[in-house]
């Protein structure tokens, strides 16, 4: 199950990350997840991009074997219940983490309290990632129930 969940884990989120990638060179989104990720050790973007995009391999790498854990747990898997789950994480994603828990922990993300003098890196991403445009989390629930599926489909209990 390990392999599997990592392969479905590799290919889901090659899947995701080409989706969200896709719809801000189409203007859908203004999310650069790499950047966003990256900046967390880097104030060089180009530096950022790619650490950004490494650091969001290992967190689908690592969602991926949840998954398979949570489908052993409950006995099944499958692309409708990965879905699901993907849908779930999208959720917990444009509300909690981006909302609450990013702008505490991100060096480089502006919040309200950032003073006049400082300068941040990158634009708070704000509930359901409405500063990024107004389809962002639309973007963010699709390329998330796309790695769900993926990865229930390919993981086998």
């Amino acid at each position: 199950m390990i392999g599997s969940a990592i392969a479905g884990g590799f290919v889901g989120t090659l899947l995701m990350t080409t989706i969200m990638r896709g719809a801000s060179e189409f203007g859908l989104t203004r999310i650069d997840l790499a950047l966003l990720l990256g900046t967390t050790v880097t104030d060089n973007r180009r530096k950022a991009r790619a650490v950004g995009y490494v650091f969001h391999f290992l967190i689908g790498l690592g969602f991926a074997l949840a998954y398979g854990g949570f489908f052993a747990i409950v006995g099944r898997s499958g692309w409708l219940l990965g879905a699901l789950l993907g849908a779930l994480q999208a959720i917990f994603t444009g509300t909690v983490l981006v909302n609450v828990l990013l702008p505490v922990v991100h060096p480089r993300i502006g919040t309200p309290e950032t003073a006049a003098n400082e300068i941040a890196l990158l634009e708070p991403p704000g509930f359901l990632m409405l500063n990024y445009g107004r389809r962002s989390f639309l973007v963010v629930l699709a390329a998330h129930i796309v790695y769900g599926a993926v990865v229930g489909w390919v993981v086998r209990v």
